[in-house]
């Protein structure tokens, strides 16, 4: 399993893909909202999405999961 984690501090202002879903490495799978600007969270590599741990309007801190890939 791999883990896509936050970069950095944010609100999850959208969640772009859903449980169940083929993404690719480098794919936007979470955008992130910090100090008014969109921050693009992507796939580090190619998988379906096992698991969402966040919701749309979430607080999260740097080096939280947002998902799991299978």
């Amino acid at each position: 399993m791999k883990q896509v984690v936050a970069t950095m501090a944010g609100n999850v202002w959208k969640i772009v893909v859903t449980v169940g879903e083929q993404v690719e490495e480098g794919q936007d799978v979470v955008i992130l909202e910090s100090m008014k600007m969109e921050i693009p969270i992507a796939a580090e590599a190619n998988g379906t999405v096992q698991e969402i741990h966040v919701q749309e309007g979430d607080f999260v801190n740097e080096g939280d999961v947002l998902l799991t890939l299978e």
